[in-house]
């Protein structure tokens, strides 16, 4: 047993209680919730309250002889817009409160046969499409580190929630950064994994998503701890086969002969890189140097076609497809922030964008070659420390900092390609304390790469959590 409150536990120390028998599910699971009633409210993380069925789980996970999963009595969240059974699919919209799953996605039924049991389901915007968490159905996330920050989106309300220490693991998904925007500003640890690493599909859904959504959108997790990525991902990758393009490969790939080559790179394009960023990644890389890992600076490849490609094409098939829908069913705060989107990430016309998608092989085969020689390559994720709520409502200039500026998130979902976010330093600045995370691309299908990398940074750095649960108190 240990002294340390059972909800401050990352998800490898619980389920090695758990499976020991050191500590029951329903233990771990009560702990859990009594943290959400705590904190939730002043948070609004977890918009689905799933406390009595969790723990009717617990207690059946408890009474039964069979083994024991590897997230066996593990308190988790998912987020709004994937299917739980019994659930409300709403993506965060007032005309789907009532659509209601058959089944459990893929995701959900992975993690349900690993042991973990859903305390609740966590918040996202409208379409789960701004980097910020907010909508008429349920209202706003907030950020645990203060009001001065966003929570980040989509996955917002799963990032407010692992952090401020609702759940040990919490689902979410990423098109464009919605994993890796929470993460880092809420202080947590995520891998957006590589294009077809997760099975993924809503039984819920009315059609077929988009082809480039169908290549940008991956799911996973968002945590307190690297190592919990480790603990967790296996589970996640488990073949269904109702995703036809799931990859069914093992989560860790060959040893790698010799020290590691990671390449180095500060280069945000015209937007200038703040001194704490710039500090961050100075800090991440003399981690992983201490570590064993040889960093070299490098020049990332064709850097600014490929963002400009990534964020325009993707703003191509919404237009195309989710238009009509935005404007039946968006606030009008959502529709104002596409208008935006659009003049801003100008769509391209029918045969532009089908010369786009057929150069998105070019930019993939570019990196394939860059990553041939380094394995893992070290770069901002944002060039300004993070942003406030509702900083995407601000017209222009605010559109272009939350999203314009996010030219490492949406390139990498473009060519389909595994990149984590770790918390790398905690900065003092004038608005308030913030995190500031960093990124690390690696090889296709070695998001193991990247965790253990991840890791040699929280070692040296340390974990952001209870920094931040001193300052909640």
């Amino acid at each position: 047993m240990t002294d340390t409150p059972l909800w401050q536990l990352s998800a490898t120390e619980l389920s090695a209680l758990t499976r020991a028998g050191d500590v029951s599910a329903v233990e771990a699971t009560q702990a859990a919730i009594d943290r959400m009633q705590a904190v939730n409210p002043g948070l609004n993380a977890v918009v689905v309250d799933l406390s009595e069925s969790a723990l009717a789980r617990a207690r059946t996970l408890d009474a039964s002889d069979t083994p024991k999963g590897p997230l066996y009595g593990v308190p988790i969240t998912i987020k709004i817009n994937v299917d739980q059974k019994g659930q409300a699919s709403s993506n965060g919209l007032l005309a789907l409160k009532d659509h209601s799953a058959g089944e459990d996605a893929p995701l959900v039924k992975n993690l349900l046969d690993a042991g973990a049991i859903i305390i609740g389901r966590t918040n996202t915007p409208e379409f789960s499409f701004r980097v910020d968490t907010d909508n008429p159905l349920h209202g706003r996330t907030h950020n645990p580190w203060g009001p001065h920050l966003s929570a980040g989106g989509s996955s917002g309300g799963a990032g407010s929630a692992v952090a401020a220490g609702i759940g040990a693991l919490a689902h979410g998904n990423d098109i464009a950064g919605s994993l890796r925007y929470p993460a880092s500003a809420n202080g947590a640890v995520t891998v957006k994994p590589g294009l077809g690493r997760v099975p993924a599909w809503n039984p819920s859904q009315p059609a077929e998503r988009g082809m480039l959504a169908q290549a940008m959108s991956v799911q996973g997790l968002i945590t307190r701890s690297a190592r919990d990525l480790a603990l967790a991902m296996p589970a996640m990758i488990r073949p269904d086969p109702r995703d036809p393009f799931h990859v069914p490969l093992p989560w860790k790939g060959a040893a790698h002969e010799g020290p590691v080559k990671v390449g180095f790179t500060t280069d945000t394009l015209d937007f200038p890189l703040h001194p704490e960023v710039a500090a961050a990644l100075t800090d991440a890389r003399e981690a992983l140097t201490d570590a064993g890992y040889v960093v070299e600076d490098i020049t990332p490849p064709s850097l600014r076609d490929l963002a400009e490609c990534a964020i325009r094409a993707l703003m191509t098939e919404t237009q195309a497809m989710m238009a009509g829908d935005i404007q039946r069913l968006g606030s009008d705060t959502v529709k104002g922030i596409f208008a935006e989107y659009f003049a801003t990430f100008q769509p391209y016309e029918p045969e532009d964008y089908l010369r786009t998608i057929a150069k998105r092989t070019h930019f993939a085969r570019q990196w394939s070659l860059l990553l041939h020689d380094y394995p893992l390559v070290l770069t901002p994720f944002l060039p300004q420390p993070f942003f406030a709520p509702g900083r995407d409502t601000q017209g222009l200039e605010g559109v272009q900092e939350v999203l314009g500026s996010a030219i490492w998130s949406t390139s990498m979902n473009f060519i389909g390609l595994p990149a984590g976010n770790v918390p790398a330093r905690l900065a003092a600045l004038e608005s308030g304390t913030q995190p500031i995370g960093v990124q690390l691309v690696g090889r296709r299908w070695r998001e193991d790469l990247i965790v253990e990398a991840m890791t040699a940074i929280e070692e040296r750095v340390g974990p952001m959590a209870p920094r931040l649960w001193s300052r909640m108190g």
